[in-house]
């Protein structure tokens, strides 16, 4: 390990280390622009520029290796002479806009030239103009202002893997754009306006609605996706205008996907702010009372065999608990959080984890997925998966139904077709994958929900849990087996114990009694997924934040508070507990879920056992101990799961899925459904 000195401190780094990381390892400040630590090595700012030794030719500290015995000096007055010139030389050409740049406040080229910079410029020519480039519905373009610091085009071919950016001409008359003048087609695409270190890619939805000072920050997470992102959220006044990443290595990096960056226009759409009740086949405005005493009229008759709940896809922890125990005190079993049918158990925490855990990826060298749009479904999950393809040595085998051109893997993968029965040639020996699977010494199996709510979706699971098996993939130092949840309420929901209980009904079987007759009352815990038109002539109950399908098709309407506006508790795809956090008040007279249901259960005179948030925390750690775990993985025990039976000769089905529009807020977004346009029009 390479010894070297930096402004008189001496530090001992590994060979790889860079001279501009060894000197942030030492906490000194070099500027840079070009240079990101996730994004391979440009070296064309110049403005790390430091003088190595006595020399009067400074190097780039971002592309020099340290070395042993090198003796590095980062504030020289040569190194301050030659940051004023680089700065003078970008500012050329830069226009004086700083009043009306979105990315005032938060430009390192404000900051840097301000601690850096000259007081005054030499060059009296007039500045070169460039046209704006159209990069699609989501980044806004000021090329003018762009210093070719190329990291857009990295983070686009490097990170994403959509080389759809790049630079033409030379010298002066260099600019950056899109190839002919095309929309950036990347479900990661809004990182690149936090990556330009000037305004010259700004997003477009947030366009001069705000002032970083003028912004209350709050740190959250996301729920539009089960990975669980780490965000921060931007309100002005009452309204959330922005959400940014944070920084969380294990499970998003510090990037988030468009859909998590974007939606978020959509929260204030089409929002549910009081009670309805419907009369006379209309929805009308109630107060509280009456929705209340309107549910306790029509349950007074009904026995708890023909009640029946579902929560939906963004639904806390702490609701899905209190409508579970509000409905065993009403003496009903039928209950169940899988709104897509996928045939988990929920007995085994092992049966529905991503047990290698997202960080894991980086250490497997082999990777079999088996139907699951990736792509669409988790696009960070997506990305470590290519960050890991593009450090080698790195398999990636897919079996499953065809995906869509603008979904497809951006990465090398071998394609073994649509036919779930290679699942048990494999297991028989009989097939290449067999060896390859038995050579590997980290493989894992990703297995996406598409494949779990096929009707044979629990022996699909149990063949899966037998590869695992078989390949030496479950071991005390690795858990190859994973499963790939869509959504963010439904780990949680599992580990709560949102599933049927004894002789209790599934969501499928919930669905077929209803239309019989046999259910009389659901309740619609944010269900919007799910066919309205075969919950029969049953009472429907609705308790969500937006005007979706299941308000239209309920009976009362009970609004509830977005993940924007309240405390709760949810469990990523990987086991990871984590908690959100409220940026605003939920809008009227809308409540936090918990709350509701805990009045709704004094108002039928089974009051529940708690009466504050840390009181259902309490009860929640009771009902599962991993919820007294946050923001750590704990390790699931692996038990038998799945059903042993043969497969369905259907093969796997083609995808159908809208990576933008999946659940009621993203529904709810005019930037998503001008995302959705921007694909349809790019298709034709």
């Amino acid at each position: 390990m390479p010894k070297l000195t930096i402004n008189n401190q001496s530090i001992e780094v590994s060979e790889d280390t860079t001279v501009l990381q060894a000197a942030q390892l030492l906490g000194l400040e070099i500027p840079v622009f070009c240079y990101h630590s996730r994004l391979s090595i440009a070296g064309n700012c110049r403005m790390c520029l430091v003088q190595l030794g006595e020399s009067t030719k400074p190097i780039a500290s971002c592309a020099m290796p340290a070395t042993e015995g090198m003796v590095i000096h980062t504030n020289t007055p040569l190194i301050q002479k030659t940051r004023k010139s680089i700065l003078e030389f970008l500012l050329i050409n830069h226009p004086l806009d700083c009043p009306i740049c979105d990315q005032g406040g938060e430009c390192d080229l404000q900051d840097i030239t301000m601690a850096y910079g000259p007081s005054t410029t030499r060059f009296q020519e007039n500045k070169r103009a460039i046209q704006d480039k159209y990069m699609g519905p989501l980044i806004q373009t000021f090329m003018t202002r762009c210093i070719h610091c190329t990291r857009c085009v990295r983070f686009a071919t490097e990170i994403a893997g959509i080389p759809e950016l790049g630079a033409i001409g030379r010298g002066e008359n260099m600019e950056i754009t899109s190839y002919l003048d095309q929309a950036i087609t990347s479900e990661l695409s809004g990182n690149m306006i936090d990556l330009c270190p000037v305004g010259a890619l700004t997003s477009k939805p947030y366009a001069f609605r705000g002032r970083p000072w003028d912004l209350t920050t709050t740190e959250s997470i996301d729920v539009l996706d089960a990975v669980g992102s780490n965000i921060r959220i931007d309100t002005y006044k009452t309204r959330v205008i922005r959400i940014l990443p944070r920084l969380h290595e294990h499970i998003n990096e510090e990037w988030i996907s468009d859909k998590t960056r974007f939606a978020c226009d959509g929260l204030s759409r089409q929002r549910l702010d009081q009670s309805y009740i419907r009369q006379k086949g209309k929805l009308v405005p109630a107060s509280w009372d009456e929705a209340l005493k309107t549910i306790k009229l029509r349950l007074q008759n009904v026995p708890g065999q023909k009640i029946a709940a579902l929560a939906g896809d963004l639904i806390d922890c702490e609701a899905m608990l209190a409508l579970k125990d509000l409905l065993r005190s009403l003496g009903s079993p039928h209950l169940d959080c899988r709104q897509d049918g996928a045939q988990l158990e929920g007995k085994v925490r092992a049966e529905y984890l991503f047990n290698t855990t997202i960080a894991g990826i980086e250490q497997s060298d082999f990777c079999l997925i088996i139907q699951s749009q990736l792509r669409a479904e988790a696009p960070l999950i997506h990305a470590r998966l290519r960050k890991r393809y593009l450090q080698g040595n790195f398999k990636v085998a897919y079996l499953g139904g065809a995906l869509p051109y603008k979904y497809n893997y951006n990465f090398d993968y071998d394609n073994y077709g649509q036919d779930p029965n290679l699942l048990d040639t494999i297991l028989q020996d009989r097939h290449p994958l067999s060896q390859a699977l038995r050579e590997a010494k980290f493989p894992m199996i990703i297995i996406g929900q598409d494949a779990l709510v096929r009707q044979d979706g629990a022996h699909l699971l149990a063949k899966v849990r037998s590869l695992a098996e078989k390949f030496n993939m479950v071991r005390p130092d690795w858990n190859g087996f994973n499963v790939l949840h869509k959504a963010a309420a439904r780990v949680g929901g599992l580990d709560v114990g949102f599933t049927p209980g004894e002789q209790g009904l599934d969501k499928n079987n919930i669905l077929v009694a209803a239309v019989k007759g046999d259910i009389e009352v659901i309740y619609l815990l944010g269900a919007d997924e799910i066919d309205m038109n075969q919950l029969g002539q049953a009472f429907v109950i609705y308790q969500g934040h937006h005007g979706d399908a299941g308000a239209h098709r309920a009976d009362v309407i009970l609004p509830g508070a977005a993940y924007t506006e309240k405390q709760a508790t949810y469990v990523n795809t990987e086991g990871r507990v984590q908690r959100t956090y409220p940026a605003l008040l939920p809008p009227g007279d809308a409540k936090e879920d918990w709350k509701i249901i805990r009045a709704l259960s004094q108002a039928l005179d089974k009051p529940l056992p708690y009466n504050n948030l840390e009181e259902i925390r309490d009860h929640l750690i009771q009902v599962n101990p991993i919820f007294n775990s946050i923001d750590v993985i704990q390790p699931a025990t692996w038990d038998v799961f799945g059903k042993e039976g043969n497969f369905s000769k259907i093969p796997f089905n083609s995808f159908n899925c809208e990576f933008y529009m999946t659940d009621s807020i993203s529904r709810h977004s005019p930037t998503m459904a001008t995302c959705v346009e921007m694909l349809e029009k790019e298709a034709t």
